[in-house]
């Protein structure tokens, strides 16, 4: 007997394209939304390497956001969104134990800070990327997250501008997935 109810719509994926495997700048679509971004200085990669600057091809599942409650209100989202702190970071030192996940600073071992003074962690969107099963040097701290006003290139991240990471976070529904395309 068939159900009678509501079919749960799947969420569309989030795409990023660019115009080459070197490109550091492209464009994130989901439904209808579509944003220009900016991407790794070493463009896009299948191989992604501890510290190489590409943006890894592949789809990730969104994990969670954070944003600094002292520079504005929580975004509207449906995501899982929690407050950063002046102290939080995230390991990105290969051979330790907590490689590639959020840390409290002082930490032992090379830790980003979360909390910056260039705005572009204002709001942060953890990626799925190297995570389950983590393997050392296979990079860390891959983030959808604030762009540089200039839109420089990241470290390997997806950035977009604040407006559209507020306008695609809003859209979001759980269980979204970034694909970056190759």
């Amino acid at each position: 007997m068939k159900s009678k109810g509501r079919i749960p719509q799947k969420s569309p994926k989030i795409v990023v394209r660019s115009l080459s495997a070197r490109a550091t700048r492209g464009v994130l679509t989901y439904g209808n939304l579509s944003f220009p971004c900016v991407l790794g200085r070493s463009g896009r990669r299948a191989a992604k390497r501890e510290g190489d600057g590409a943006t890894p091809i592949g789809s990730f599942a969104i994990r969670e956001a954070f944003y600094r409650p002292d520079r504005q209100r929580r975004p509207a989202t449906g995501l899982k969104m929690a407050r950063l702190c002046p102290d939080d970071g995230w390991c990105d030192a290969a051979n330790d134990r907590n490689y590639n996940r959020a840390v409290q600073h002082p930490y032992p071992a090379s830790a980003e800070r979360m909390w910056r003074q260039d705005r572009l962690y204002d709001v942060v969107v953890v990626l799925g990327y190297n995570d389950r099963p983590r393997i050392a040097g296979r990079g860390s701290a891959v983030f959808m997250h604030v762009a540089a006003p200039d839109m420089t290139p990241t470290e390997g991240c997806v950035a977009l501008r604040p407006e559209d990471l507020r306008k695609l976070l809003k859209a979001l529904r759980p269980n979204a997935v970034l694909k970056v395309a190759s």
